[in-house]
């Protein structure tokens, strides 16, 4: 043990496996230019699928396949089982090889007032409102949504019958399903 009055002995501490400091500057030009491609991804319709880990696997594949050629972001509540491990583990395996966006972000479904999954939501400008506490819902008329076990080419269909407003937006995304 060692004694109560003794220095710790810093000669002892690991020491890095490089000499060179990180240029701060690099990465703050970095995230910066992460904030702008972000905020030019909102310029236009955006569509997202909103899901759970809990839902069916073949829905999931099925819904994951979709939004990677639509080009949507998925969106979760929560993580599964309360852990952020076996989420990423889930998610990855999910994914595969696949080029798709899943973000976890439980005011998304207050924002657009999400009952049940899947659903999909159509967003006209492709912002991204701060939560609904803050009184930056989005109103009815910026976005269309509709839900049930259907596949996005058909959810797409059904809201531009529903909404004509949005047969622009919702064609942008069916044109990418049809490829």
């Amino acid at each position: 043990l060692p004694t109560p009055n003794a220095s710790p002995r810093i000669d002892a501490l690991p020491k890095p496996l490089t000499q060179t400091l990180p240029d701060l500057s690099a990465i703050a030009r970095g995230y910066a230019s992460e904030q702008q491609s972000a905020e030019g991804m909102a310029k236009g319709p955006s569509l997202f699928v909103f899901a759970s880990l809990g839902m069916p696997e073949a829905t999931l594949a099925r819904l994951v396949d979709q939004a990677a050629q639509a080009r949507a972001l998925i969106v979760l509540r929560g993580l599964a089982g309360g852990s952020l491990r076996d989420t990423v583990a889930r998610v990855q395996k999910l994914i595969g090889t696949r080029q798709v966006s899943i973000q976890i972000d439980p005011q998304a479904f207050d924002r657009y007032a999400i009952q049940r999954v899947p659903a999909f939501v159509l967003a006209r400008n492709g912002e991204r409102p701060e939560a609904c506490a803050s009184g930056a819902c989005p109103p009815p008329t910026d976005f269309v949504s509709t839900s049930g076990d259907v596949s996005l080419d058909y959810a797409l269909e059904h809201m531009r019958r529903a909404a004509p407003a949005v047969q622009r937006e919702a064609g942008v995304f069916l044109g990418r399903l049809k490829r």
